[in-house]
């Protein structure tokens, strides 16, 4: 994966900041991959009351080994496309994600 697919992360004020595509209501949350410059991810959680939203902070907080804390929506609370703030350097999210995207993209060539 080189740069050119690094559009979803980028160095913030506060640290990494991911855009993601969200897919709230969905049966279980799980990477599906890269749509459209995001990661995309199914939220398990419907998007009612802000519960997508902790559902999709908590799970990406445990995925990169931080804190529920330190992972916020900066902008699209109420959007499916959101841009997301971790406290982190972004060259040590990429290092947590990347083998989750690898897995998720070779599960969809093998499906």
């Amino acid at each position: 994966m080189d740069a050119i697919h690094w559009a979803w992360l980028r160095e913030g004020r506060h640290g990494a900041t991911l855009l993601v595509a969200a897919q709230p209501g969905a049966k279980t949350t799980a990477w599906v991959g890269l749509h459209d410059g995001a990661l995309r991810i199914r939220i398990a959680a419907p998007a009612l009351d802000d519960r997508g939203n902790a559902a999709l902070c908590a799970w990406l907080a445990d995925a990169l080994h931080v804190a529920r804390r330190d992972v916020w929506i900066e902008r699209g609370e109420k959007s499916r496309r959101k841009q997301v703030a971790v406290r982190m350097p972004a060259v040590q999210a990429l290092a947590f994600l990347r083998p989750l995207l690898e897995q998720a993209q070779a599960q969809r060539v093998s499906d």
